[in-house]
């Protein structure tokens, strides 16, 4: 059985992703050098900031070619967020929208890679 527990991001510059994502997930740096940094993303899935020139093997990736998403509690929490990163200056790709899996809005990361925000009525788990 496999077990999912890490996700990679290819970026231009581990460290300013590292403190991007630190400060939108408040979420601690606990491993960085110059082409990588990490940080958990919850109590079993890690986030990997890889420099994409210096990704092995060939260093192919290109930094923006990705998505990650997150849920939220609830649509409030949903338009809370939204209000705290158009604050904050972060690029909103899509604006807060109902679709068949819930309410959602796309923002961007340094790099490009999209950040998306669902607030779904299902359960969250804990």
């Amino acid at each position: 059985m496999m077990n999912f527990d890490f996700v990679l991001l290819h970026v231009a510059n581990p460290q300013a992703s590292a403190d991007f994502y630190s400060g939108l997930l408040d979420k601690p740096v606990v491993e960085a050098s110059p082409g990588f940094a990490m940080l958990p993303l919850n109590d079993t899935v890690m986030l990997g900031l890889w420099q994409a020139e210096a990704a092995a093997p060939g260093g192919q990736g290109k930094p923006g070619a990705s998505e990650v998403s997150f849920d939220v509690k609830d649509k409030a929490k949903l338009d809370g967020l939204h209000k705290d990163w158009h604050a904050r200056g972060i690029p909103v790709l899509v604006e807060p929208m109902e679709l068949p899996f819930g309410r959602t809005f796309v923002a961007a990361d340094p790099d490009g890679h999209r950040i998306r925000i669902v607030a779904t009525d299902r359960p969250m788990p804990n």
